[in-house]
């Protein structure tokens, strides 16, 4: 039985859909990536979105849009993909990590108080695994530092205060208190990557709530300008009679979304209730395997929140980095693939080179070093499940022996 760790779950009405734009003629940025812009705001009820070719451009690009470079500090967690970190040095700013809380995959909220100062603009939280954080905590903690907080241009004065980006990569579809991931943050961006619960090959998006004093069009226009060069006329605009003529506002990026792209998305989000609900049961059959064992998987729903169910993280008490380790060999050598999400970013080499060291992210750490990450996705049988379920305890047993 051959298990892989993350395949795409393709069916044919997307094949039929991605045929459908390659005979319309529109296979870039067009109809299909406007209609599943419109679906997107619908399904998460904001008031604003842009599709781009992945998540890490949607960060980047809001940070450009807050005007957030040089001088500035953006706060973000250390228990991270590089994505949400990179894009802070991209833009010239400071990254500032802050350490996970105890036994948690989250930010220490308790400690990002102290990380706030003057210069800082943006804080980006992380829906790991698609469980949404504390988001009143964290703007209960912004609110209480407006006093010091100093706007460098218009988005951020109308804002008024440091700026939520949530990395909500994973988050697509979770809930909380019966609202969509997308409705907490100022701006939230959504990963469509291969792995991701709903895929478009590649892609992302950026959703965001309105702002007082700043229209959501001029907003989605930024973006668009952002994705393609600056150039004032996107492909579609210029196929009206006549309208060839465009101008370059400024050097800017490419980035856009292509309608073969979206037009995976669109099915996949019409499908995406019944991948959701198929995703819980796996989670609700690993949990009660688990948890009996005395093992400890993340929790991803309660009463008040439920989870997108993107990844299974499990933790195992008293195991270090090596027998972790040990348990991933046994696992592959079972042909059932695995993973960790994720090593900290203060151990990456680059973020070393930064001046980073992990010893000053110990809960982290400890999240990390019997970490592992089973399986979860919907080509997944129940067979399958239970043979990854018997094969992880009986090795934890032999490991432990």
């Amino acid at each position: 039985m051959n298990i892989p760790f993350s395949p795409p779950d393709i069916s044919e009405t997307e094949i039929q859909e991605v045929v459908s734009a390659l005979k319309s003629g529109w296979i870039t940025t067009g109809p299909k990536t406007k209609e599943f812009e419109r679906q997107i705001k619908s399904y998460i009820g904001v008031d604003g979105c842009a599709c781009l070719n992945s998540a890490t451009a949607a960060m980047e690009l809001t940070l450009r849009l807050l005007g957030v470079g040089p001088g500035d500090e953006v706060i973000t967690s250390a228990y991270t993909y590089t994505a949400t970190a990179s894009v802070i040095d991209h833009v010239g700013a400071k990254i500032v990590f802050l350490d996970t809380a105890k036994d948690s995959f989250e930010m220490d909220y308790d400690r990002l108080g102290e990380a706030i100062t003057s210069k800082t603009k943006v804080i980006m939280p992380v829906d790991l695994a698609g469980k949404i954080c504390d988001y009143d905590r964290i703007y209960d903690i912004i609110n209480e530092k407006k006093s010091i907080f100093q706007p460098s241009n218009k988005l951020q004065k109308s804002i008024g205060r440091i700026t939520i980006l949530a990395d909500s990569a994973h988050g697509f579809g979770a809930e909380k208190r019966g609202l969509r991931s997308g409705n907490f943050a100022d701006f939230t961006s959504f990963s469509f990557h291969a792995v991701k619960n709903l895929t478009t090959a590649e892609g992302g998006a950026v959703v965001w709530k309105s702002i007082e004093g700043i229209e959501d069009e001029w907003i989605y226009n930024q973006y668009m300008l952002a994705s393609l060069h600056g150039q004032s006329k996107d492909a579609l605009a210029k196929t009206k009679l006549g309208a060839w003529e465009y101008d370059i506002l400024y050097p800017a990026y490419k980035c856009n979304m292509t309608d073969i792209n979206a037009a995976i998305g669109l099915k996949q989000l019409e499908r995406y209730d019944g991948l959701l609900a198929r995703r819980k049961e796996i989670i609700e059959k690993y949990d009660k395997a688990f948890l009996d064992s005395g093992l400890m998987p993340l929790k991803h729903f309660d009463s008040d929140s439920k989870s997108s169910g993107h990844l299974y993280l499990l933790r195992i008490p008293g195991f270090d980095v090596e027998m972790r380790n040990e348990l991933i060999k046994k696992l592959a050598e079972k042909t059932i693939a695995t993973n960790v999400h994720y090593k900290p970013l203060p151990m990456m080499s680059a973020y070393k080179n930064f001046g980073f060291d992990i010893k000053d992210y110990p809960n982290a750490y400890e999240m990390y070093e019997n970490e592992i990450t089973l399986p979860l996705h919907t080509k997944l049988t129940d067979e399958q499940v239970d043979y990854i379920i018997d094969n992880t305890l009986q090795i934890l047993k032999d490991l432990e022996k």
